[in-house]
């Protein structure tokens, strides 16, 4: 090859490189982000489940039971 093509092979092959590190930081970042995600979302679901057993304890302490459970 003459030097005009390596020096074209070079700058792509330099272009690539940066690219795929590029590609890797990006990849570890949709990653951290799904675990993330993951946590959230079991948070909420957490956070769902105390709401609505907080709900269910105020309606049962404002209905009380007739006197024929007591």
């Amino acid at each position: 090859m003459n030097d005009e093509h390596t020096a074209r092979l070079e700058r792509i092959e330099s272009a690539l490189a940066h690219l795929e590190r590029h590609y890797e930081q990006l990849n570890e970042v949709v990653i951290e982000h799904g675990r993330s995600l993951a946590r959230i979302q079991s948070l909420l679901q957490r956070l769902g489940q105390t709401v609505e057993n907080i709900e269910l304890d105020r309606i049962k302490s404002t209905n009380p039971k007739p006197p024929h459970y007591q």
